[in-house]
């Protein structure tokens, strides 16, 4: 059980409610929602900071999606872990695809834009002052400085709001494998969920 009460979408704010589609949509694509409701104001100046993310997006859909869960496995956010987005589909992301995330560095399904960009977004999970500036010099090699902005926008997004999460321990909605004990992995899933 969730460590905050999780708000069913009668309980929400009724313009939180409207913006997160509340009615339409399943509990576990509510997500934080149904917590971040319990400050309306707040949910809304950080849905509309995600909503900037994606919609001045310029990374590919595919990158930002394999950081995502890469961070997700570090952050041990299993609500992260478990679903997919849509677009990021549509943009190539496979399953087997992400079982190259148990050995990015060693994958030869990733280009190196996106083992560069997973590399980064495990730093800044796990070590973030060993992104110095020779990490940053190699990072100008694949990307533009607003390329890099806009990875490190999502990735403090991931980092921040997936450990987050992973406190509040919101997994009843979740798939068996990933309310399992111990340490779980994005990677090897064949019931992750796919949010609308």
């Amino acid at each position: 059980m969730a460590r905050i009460t999780m708000l069913t979408p009668d309980e929400l704010d009724p313009e939180l409610r409207r913006r997160s589609r509340a009615d339409e949509r399943t509990p576990l694509e509510l997500g934080l929602t149904r917590i971040f409701g319990h400050q309306p104001e707040m949910a809304r100046g950080l849905g509309a900071f995600g909503a900037a993310l994606k919609a001045n997006r310029t990374l590919p859909e595919r990158l930002i999606e394999l950081v995502r869960l890469r961070v997700a496995f570090h952050n041990q956010c299993r609500s992260c872990m478990a679903i997919r987005y849509p677009d990021a589909l549509a943009d190539g992301l496979t399953e087997d695809l992400v079982c190259s995330l148990e050995r990015p560095m060693e994958a030869d399904d990733l280009d190196d834009r996106e083992r560069l960009a997973i590399r980064y977004g495990e730093l800044f999970a796990t070590n973030h002052l060993a992104i110095d500036d020779a990490f940053y010099d190699r990072m100008r090699e694949l990307f533009t400085e607003p390329e890099i902005v806009e990875l490190g926008l999502n990735v403090a997004m991931f980092v921040g709001v997936g450990r987050l999460s992973a406190t509040w321990d919101m997994i009843d909605d979740l798939p068996d494998r990933y309310r399992a004990a111990g340490e779980v992995t994005p990677w090897g899933a064949d019931d992750a969920v796919v949010v609308r």
